[in-house]
């Protein structure tokens, strides 16, 4: 007859091979999931290398034409005002970015301000408040505190004949003063605990601008970015900074070495004067308001005016003279307005 350990062994065998051909599964399950996503990674990378090969490949192209320029006597003093005038419009682009940053971070800071003057102001009434129903729940607790040691000090005084008549009900008012003085103590413990709450309560986070404060912010962007198209007295030398950012160089030929001489001084000369150029806040400010009086907004909650109402530039003089000339300074991206503006 076979053994008991035997047979129990016979019957286990087609289970430990189910559990065991359930694992194989699971794990090429496993295993095909890990390879799909390996092959999706691997896809994924040989684009970005196409997409790089593409772009250093661009570039390489890029400085082949340039250096062809550079060794071609008839191109070369216009690669250098090319990049001159690109130079000067990324100023002006850095000088409006800088405006605008200082101008929305002002703005900011002041809205800050009045949301934390006006925060601490509603906490140091509430924790007035709190102080104020504290020291009276101090003093009802002194006060509780006080009879319950008189009523302690009378009924120790009691004489036999009194205690044993008056006993019953001196220790009913002993409890009750008790019971009195404990619920005294628990509300001064909520109390502590409201104090501490507004004590350690956080500041409110930081509120964002408003769309009349963003509309507001622009007018000035606007005003300034026509206040750097405005120093240019030259209007043929603003369209070629321009342009400078639009075309790559080889597009644009300047003339001879004598043309592009006169070109690069002109240019040095407006980034002096430009660099000279103060006291303009309040003319900003003025500007800013003529430029808000016309301006027209598609949608109700739109920041950003449309940029035909905001075609108008406006010249004042020292004088408070204003005079009007047509430039769509919002329409045609000058110093890179768009992405500067507050949306």
């Amino acid at each position: 007859m076979p053994s008991r350990q035997a047979i129990f062994g016979i019957a286990n065998e087609p289970d430990d091979d189910n559990h065991k051909l359930v694992e194989l599964f699971r794990n090429r399950a496993e295993l095909k999931k890990e390879f799909a996503a390996l092959e999706k990674e691997k896809y994924r990378l040989q684009q970005l290398v196409k997409e790089q090969q593409g772009a250093t490949a661009r570039i390489v192209q890029r400085l082949e034409h340039l250096e062809g320029l550079l060794v071609d006597p008839e191109w070369v003093h216009t690669v250098v005002v090319f990049y001159q005038l690109r130079s000067l419009n990324r100023r002006c682009e850095s000088k409006l970015t800088k405006f605008a940053e200082q101008l929305k971070q002002q703005r900011e800071n002041r809205r800050r301000d009045a949301q934390l003057t006006t925060w601490r102001e509603k906490q140091e009434a509430r924790r007035a408040a709190v102080e104020k129903e504290l020291s009276e729940q101090r003093e009802r607790l002194r006060l509780l505190e006080d009879q319950l040691q008189a009523e302690r000090q009378r009924v120790e005084s009691m004489s036999g004949l009194s205690k044993m008549l008056k006993g019953r009900a001196a220790s009913n008012e002993l409890a009750d003063f008790s019971e009195r003085l404990d619920a005294a103590r628990n509300d001064e413990q909520e109390l502590m605990e409201r104090l501490a709450s507004v004590e350690q309560a956080a500041h409110p986070d930081a509120p964002g601008l408003s769309i009349p404060q963003k509309r507001s912010i622009n007018f000035m962007i606007i005003a300034f970015a026509q206040h750097l198209y405005l120093q240019f007295n030259d209007r043929n030398l603003v369209a070629l900074v321009k342009e400078s950012s639009e075309k790559s160089v080889g597009a644009i030929n300047y003339g001879n070495k004598r043309d592009c001489d006169l070109l690069l001084e002109r240019i040095v000369a407006h980034v002096e004067s430009m660099e000279k150029a103060s006291d303009y806040v309040d003319v900003l400010k003025r500007r800013a308001e003529l430029i808000a009086e016309h301006a027209v907004f598609q949608e109700d909650d739109d920041a950003v005016p449309l940029a035909g109402t905001v075609a108008t530039v406006f010249a004042i003089n020292s004088n408070g003279v204003v005079t009007k000339s047509d430039a769509n300074l919002v329409g045609d991206n000058y110093w890179g307005i768009n992405g500067i503006l507050s949306r």
